[in-house]
C-alpha cells in the first residue's frame, strides 16, 4: 500500500513540474496602442528585434499583437518592456513620455484629435 502511495506521489509531482515547464513555440497575445501603419511597422519590428520572438503580428483596428515565443529565451514583460522603449503603451506597461515625444506626429495615439482623424481616413 505504500509503494502504490509513493508511486502516484511521485506521479504527481512529475505532472505538476511538466506542466510548468516553459514552451519553445507558446503563443501570446498583447494589446499594443498605435494608430497607423508606421505604428505597425515599429510595434512588429520592436518585438522581432527581441530574443526569442518568433512571430509578431500587430493588427491596426484591434490594436492585438500576436507573437510566437520561446519562453526559455524572453518573457511578456520583456516584450511589454521593448514596447515601451519605442513609444507605445501596453495594459501593462505605460511607454516612458521621452519615447512616446520620439514618435512621428502622425503616431502620437494619445491624442484624441489623431485618433479621430485616423478614424476617418479608414471610412
Amino acid at each position: 500500500m505504500r509503494k502504490i502511495i509513493f508511486i502516484i506521489g511521485l506521479l504527481l509531482i512529475g505532472f505538476s513540474a511538466q506542466a510548468q515547464k516553459k514552451k519553445k513555440n507558446a503563443k501570446v497575445s498583447l494589446d499594443v496602442d498605435g494608430v497607423c501603419m508606421m505604428c505597425k511597422k515599429r510595434i512588429e519590428k520592436a518585438a522581432l528585434n527581441t530574443k526569442g520572438v518568433k512571430f509578431a503580428q500587430w493588427n491596426v483596428k484591434t490594436h492585438e499583437l500576436k507573437l510566437i515565443i520561446d519562453e526559455r529565451k524572453t518573457s511578456v514583460k520583456a516584450i511589454q518592456q521593448k514596447m515601451a522603449n519605442v513609444g507605445h503603451d501596453t495594459k501593462a506597461m505605460k511607454a516612458p513620455k521621452e519615447a512616446y515625444d520620439n514618435l512621428h506626429p502622425c503616431c502620437k495615439y494619445r491624442d484624441e484629435e489623431i485618433q479621430e482623424d485616423h478614424k476617418a481616413e479608414k471610412k
